[in-house]
């Protein structure tokens, strides 16, 4: 490796400190759906596989998404974050990332008026409108009954998170989920307080902040994942500019969150015209909060042209992101499809070998290794 090399990579290896977590380098294990945990109970196959990333040299866990009600998603081997076998199934994952040395956060989650693995819609599914997409009707809007409901159920959750030993919490507002399905025009055509425009759409992920904020107190760390992408039109954006970015931004931070991971399908693209800057990096310099930047690292396939096809993600350089990241337009780098076939991931690149690292394809997904 050349002198330029090391000093690059040595970036992805600098501590990092947000609130009262101290992280040893800047590498997070992205959130990814398994199923693999039936009945909700996540088992101890699923504490050795994350366990198995925090030996690997990751700095942050970001685990798959969690149920955080019974409403809250209709897969039967999705985890849930509530229950006494469940959350005692996410205490045994907490100490086995703790003893190899990790940190961790569960990522909260409620999927909304989302599709099953049939492609049918629920009409009872909670959703902002009852639209499955923009003039899609299939069911009614939530109540505020059941508004209020979701809010307690994140901060029960959340609270939980803290409890069994977590080190912060992630809450899922993307992807056209239920967060996300209230922050986007598409699928929020409220006329109450909860729709409206960009920054009012806000308003119902600010309380669920908010109440999250109460039940962990100032210091635990919070991160918000969102995305200008969504499941049902990956074309769509919040923002169509820097402005209402910023604009669409201040009311989650004004309500708590820490940090910010900023979901793009592929992290070198650039998020508005005049600029290279990505979703993270135009988000740390319009908030100066600390961002995740993610999409297909060291992949040259973004997830969704592997997930329904034979296809394999073949390796890739890593030189534009670590260029990137001594340019400081992002804190953090989160790393998914590359870490289910390397769990060691880390240390390969620490050492320079990144030809040693396996390429990606979809069966990995049937299997926790």
């Amino acid at each position: 490796m050349s002198e330029l090399a090391e000093r690059h990579t040595a970036l992805l290896f600098k501590p990092f400190t947000v609130k009262n977590l101290s992280l040893p380098n800047r590498i997070v294990m992205a959130p990814m759906t398994r199923t693999k945990s039936p009945g909700g109970i996540p088992g101890p196959e699923v504490a050795a596989y994350y366990r198995r990333r925090a030996e690997g040299g990751v700095g942050l866990i970001v685990t798959e998404g969690t149920y955080v009600s019974p409403a809250a998603g209709f897969h039967p081997a999705v985890p849930h974050f509530y229950g006494e076998t469940s959350l005692a199934g996410w205490k045994r994952v907490v100490e086995e990332v703790h003893l190899a040395g990790g940190k961790i956060f569960p990522q909260l989650w409620h999927v909304g008026l989302t599709p099953s693995s049939n492609g049918k819609f629920d009409p009872n599914a909670e959703s902002p409108s009852g639209l499955a997409k923009p003039g899609e009707k299939i069911g009614e809007p939530m109540t505020q009954r059941q508004i209020d409901a979701v809010i307690c159920a994140f901060g029960e959750a959340a609270r939980s998170a803290q409890l069994l030993g977590f080190d912060g919490v992630e809450i899922h507002g993307a992807h056209g989920y239920l967060l996300d399905q209230f922050f986007w025009k598409g699928t929020n055509q409220r006329t109450d307080g909860y729709g409206g425009d960009l920054v009012a759409r806000t308003r119902f992920a600010a309380e669920v902040i908010r109440e999250v904020r109460t039940q962990v107190g100032p210091e635990y760390p919070v991160c918000l994942r969102f995305s200008q992408w969504k499941q049902q039109d990956y074309n769509a954006k919040l923002a169509e500019n820097p402005q209402e970015l910023e604009q669409f931004l201040a009311p989650l931070i004004a309500a708590g969150v820490d940090l910010f991971h900023c979901s793009q399908r592929r992290f070198w693209e650039p998020e508005f015209e005049g600029s290279s800057l990505n979703l993270a990096g135009w988000t740390k310099k319009l908030t100066g909060k600390p961002t995740i930047t993610v999409g297909s690292i060291t992949l040259n396939q973004e997830f969704l042209q592997t997930f329904g096809s034979a296809e394999t993600a073949a390796t890739t350089g890593i030189d534009e992101l670590l260029e990137r990241l001594e340019r400081e337009e992002f804190d953090l780098v989160a790393v998914g499809r590359s870490l289910i076939v390397n769990p060691a991931w880390p240390e390969v690149i620490r050492r320079g070998a990144i030809g040693e690292l396996l390429p990606y394809q979809r069966d990995a997904l049937a299997q926790l290794v």
